[in-house]
């Protein structure tokens, strides 16, 4: 293999260099069916031929893939990506690892300089800014002030990572998404490094990395702790996929954006089940697509469950590297390379898919997903009838009197049945609020407004996340909505709270340069940061009168967002419908106040002499925005905003971050906490052994999310984690949110499994809940869990099918690990999720097909042994089970090991992937 690898090593001249590349076109001489190959599996096997060296890439790994099987496989393929991308929620959590490593290699006698990232790292911080403070002109001012004051230990250690590792850049808080600033910066395309030039590959540690594949980069999200192994220089193993072809035809009628788009093959591609195959997109409707449609696509991979969305590059993505400034010797390089080596996109491919889905973009309609998950596609026309459906299913009353309550929506809630008792609020005795029993309201009156919430009320509007605001087509279309509003005299509704929170800073220039963002501002959409927001669960708190009304009334209120996950108690504990939507829609909405309205037919509010306004009166049309896109948009933004990427605003420069080689751990940090999983590893790994008489810690259902079991957002006083920061002298204010401390294991394994609509089918109330055993006493799952390790008892989960979708959230394994769960039996797992347990050292167990728990009468009371371990594992391995009662019944039945290759069980024997790569550097 080494001389046909050299014999298909050509020059490049490009630019006046001359560089090394893997020709494929000669590799076809041999193999013409490399010419039927997908793009993104040419990509894969281009990977592997130029990283062989018979060990970690064997010949068999690339004879897999030169005969790709588009039924897919379960052999492995290796992948060693070009660079790795993290934002900060969980790129803190993989630098305290990595520092937690090189201070275990020092504490043994190694040279602690050695453990360094092997390829280029890419931080960037943009997960930790909450909206605090929204609707003013001073809310980014202050909203990064308190982001600064909470995170600063965070920063502090990120700042010192910066200059202690090598291959590893910092991009400071308010400089953007990682996404956007991946899409609109990072991404080459084509690297040119060491003398070679190869395709643009990565992988970061969030799930919506594969946005990049619109521009052509093949890259996709991976939990924390694979990579951490790839930037050490270990490949990321994975079955060789399936490749599903999205064939899209038609364009998008007028009055459609990419977010209505998007959001159809969502539902479409959810319904099909392309969970962990890789999706690549085709068609006539494709030449239709700017960069910014093709990665809105993209973006949403996760919500599909797909692994990548690939978009090959053509001469749209030199257009797009264009308009953002990329060089002309790198344009030239993409264009050269590509088409030298069969990368181009030309339209006419005869590629040989797994299976074809057809999009038509001509059928598109306005739309919205919701209330709970990203495919749950309702057409705007319909959500006020789904309406009635969701609050009948959520909380058992009936959606009453509809024309009534239209007029008294109308009438600003008078006319109805009031009770006389007025309750002030404490917090502000100017705020008063009475209750309307019939119409399930309430109205409330500040100082001199008054306004009703009632069941349907929007009380979060948000214009975040990179997945929309990447796009200037639906960026500027809103800004368009606004200056029309403003121009019809409507404004939002007073109990909605606004938000706009760019994805970079160039968003901000053009819509300034419109002379668009005032009219945002008018209507209270101020930019509250530049970072993920809202979509990610810092939404900060509503109004506390707000929050009253809705705890003490049992509102069934709703948030509508431009971001990509909605899922139970993400966005905020108090909103339980949460909606995707354009960010052109989330100004509708955040006008009319509510969902249980057609924003098509009904009117969307008054206007100051009582005439309706309705949606078609501020839609701008196609025309309005190209214009604007054109007049607005320019390279220089770009250029002027991404030449001091890395510089920071006054607070980063600022700041003062430690220094030395070996990270100082400080006993009374509540942020960062040296992590026990390398403290006084032992050089050679145990021999694995079966599991004897374990647990059952949790047992759920299908589509539990890592949402669920992974803390993320905020929390409470009465919280484990609360408890645990009070007694540490933390004053509740200071909290933060579950994702700003994840680099302190402390906290998160109190949060682990703890989200507030977590449902343990064994305890008897939700939010984090178990029964311990033998006792059968209900406590917390984090008590429960200590009380087993002190007895030594070994515990497992049973779970439904697509266990541990969302997040490549990777404390939702390593959470897991440290609550002391040896083994996950599930129906089935969502990828990142898998991958994550096997690197943390957890078994995923999958049930025969056909067999679940409630098929087989598990209660989870019982204890189970799990057999078939510690004589050999191989992948796939049946190994058996048998769960005991109380009563000495006995049910055994087998079950399948989710090992998917060698190498993973090699990890699983050192308790992890991490502890794999530290034996191997101590053993040099």
């Amino acid at each position: 293999m080494k001389e046909k690898i050299r014999s298909i090593t050509n020059k490049l001249k490009i630019n006046s260099k001359e560089l090394n590349y893997i020709s494929l076109k000669e590799l076809e001489k041999e193999y013409e069916q490399i010419k039927k190959l997908p793009f993104s599996i040419r990509i894969l096997l281009e990977n592997a031929l130029r990283n062989y060296d018979d060990f970690l890439v064997d010949e068999k790994h690339i004879l897999d893939l030169i005969n790709w099987n588009p039924s897919g496989s379960k052999n492995p393929i290796p992948f060693k990506p070009a660079r790795v991308l993290m934002q900060d929620f969980t790129g803190v959590p993989a630098v305290v690892d990595i520092a937690a490593i090189r201070s275990e290699a020092i504490r043994k006698g190694k040279d602690g300089s050695k453990i360094n990232p092997k390829v280029p790292v890419d931080l960037v911080i943009d997960h930790s800014v909450q909206v605090d403070f929204f609707g003013t002109d001073y809310a980014y001012k202050k909203n990064v002030a308190y982001e600064y004051k909470r995170n600063k230990e965070r920063y502090e250690l990120l700042k010192w990572a910066q200059n202690a590792f090598d291959n590893f850049t910092v991009v400071p808080p308010g400089m953007g998404i990682c996404h956007q600033v991946n899409l609109e910066y990072l991404a080459k395309g084509i690297v040119e490094r060491d003398g070679w030039a190869f395709p643009d590959t990565l992988v970061g540690t969030d799930s919506h990395t594969p946005m990049v594949n619109g521009i052509g980069v093949l890259g996709w999200g991976v939990g924390g702790i694979d990579a951490e192994a790839a930037l050490l220089g270990q490949p990321i193993y994975f079955s060789s996929p399936k490749v599903i072809g999205l064939k899209l035809i038609g364009q998008k009628p007028k009055g459609v954006t990419s977010t209505d788009m998007v959001l159809k093959i969502t539902e479409t591609l959810r319904n099909y089940g392309v969970v962990g195959d890789f999706v690549e997109v085709f068609g006539s409707g494709l030449d239709h697509l700017t960069v910014p449609d093709r990665a809105t696509i993209a973006n949403m991979s996760p919500e599909f469950g797909c692994t990548v969305t690939y978009f090959p590059i053509d001469q749209r993505t030199l257009e797009y590297m264009n308009d953002t400034n990329r060089s002309k010797e790198q344009m030239e390089l993409v264009k050269t390379y590509c088409k030298e080596n069969g990368f181009w996109r030309e339209g006419k491919e005869q590629i040989s898919y797994s299976d074809v889905i057809e999009v038509d973009l001509s059928q598109l309609e306005p739309s919205v997903a919701g209330p709970k998950l990203p495919q749950q596609k309702i057409p705007v026309s319909k959500l006020k009838n789904k309406f009635s459906e969701i609050l009948s299913a959520a909380h058992g009353r009936d959606y009453l009197d509809l024309e009534k309550r239209e007029t008294w929506y109308a009438e600003g809630g008078s006319g109805t049945q009031f009770s006389k008792k007025i309750k002030k609020d404490a917090a502000d005795p100017n705020i008063k609020i009475k209750k309307d029993e019939k119409l399930h309201a309430v109205k409330i009156k500040q100082d001199y407004e008054q306004y009703t919430l009632s069941d349907g009320s929007i009380v979060i509007a948000a214009i975040t996340s990179c997945t929309n605001t990447s796009n200037p087509s639906v960026m500027l279309g809103a800004g368009l909505m606004a200056r029309k509003a403003i121009e019809k005299g409507i404004d939002v509704k007073p109990w909605v709270k606004t938000s706009l929170a760019p994805g970079s800073k160039v968003v901000t220039n053009y819509l300034k340069r419109a002379g668009l963002l005032e009219d945002l501002e008018a209507l209270r959409f101020h930019v509250v940061g530049y970072g993920c927001t809202t979509c990610i669960g810092n939404s900060g708190p509503l109004p506390p009168h707000i929050e009253k009304a809705i705890d003490e009334n049992d509102l069934l209120v709703a948030s509508v967002l431009s971001g990509n996950r909605n899922f139970e108690a993400r966005i905020h504990n108090k909103v339980e419908m949460n909606f995707l939507a354009s960010p052109m829609l989330v100004v509708a909405y955040a006008i009319a106040g509510r969902v249980d309205i057609n924003l098509l037919e009904d009117e969307l509010t008054r206007d100051a002499n009582g005439n309706p306004v309705y949606l078609k009166d501020i839609w701008p049309d196609e025309e309005e925005i190209q214009d604007a896109i054109k007049s607005a948009t320019t390279r220089e933004d770009y250029k002027q905003e991404y030449a001091v990427i890395f510089d920071g605003e006054e607070q980063w420069k600022q700041l003062k971050a430690p220094s030395g080689l070996d990270y100082e751990w400080r006993e009374d940090s509540t942020y960062i906490k040296e992590i026990p999983f390398f403290k006084n590893i032992s050089e050679k790994a145990k021999p694995l052994s079966n599991i004897k008489n374990a647990q059952v810690l949790v047992k759920v259902g299908d589509s539990v999310t890592t949402d669920h079991i992974s803390p993320a957002g905020l929390f409470s006083e009465r919280s484990e984690a609360g408890e645990y920061l009070l007694k540490k002298g933390i004053e509740r204010k200071l909290f933060n949110s579950y994702g700003s401390r994840r680099g302190n294991h402390e906290v998160m394994m109190r949060g682990t499994f703890a989200n507030v609509r977590m449902n343990n089918e064994i305890a008897q109330r939700k939010g984090g809940y178990t029964n311990y055993f033998p006792d059968n006493e209900e406590m917390s799952i984090y008590k429960a869990a200590m009380k087993y390790k002190a007895n030594k008892t070994p515990l497992i989960v049973l779970a439904g099918t697509q266990y541990g979708s969302g997040s490549s959230r990777d404390w939702a394994a390593k959470g897991t690990n440290l609550l002391g769960v040896k083994a996950v039996i599930a129906s089935s797992f969502e990828r990142i999720h898998r991958s994550n347990l096997v690197g943390m050292g957890v078994l995923p167990l999958k049930f025969k097909s056909g067999e679940n728990a409630k098929s087989l009468g598990l209660t989870g009371t019982e204890k189970y042994t799990i057999t078939g371990i510690e004589n050999g594992l191989t992948p796939g391995k049946i190994l058996s089970v048998t769960a005991t009662d109380d009563k000495n019944n006995h049910t055994q039945f087998e079950v399948e090991l989710r090992l998917d290759s060698k190498i993973e069980i090699e990890y699983l024997k050192h308790g992890g992937i991490l502890q794999y790569v530290l034996r191997e550097f101590l053993s040099e």
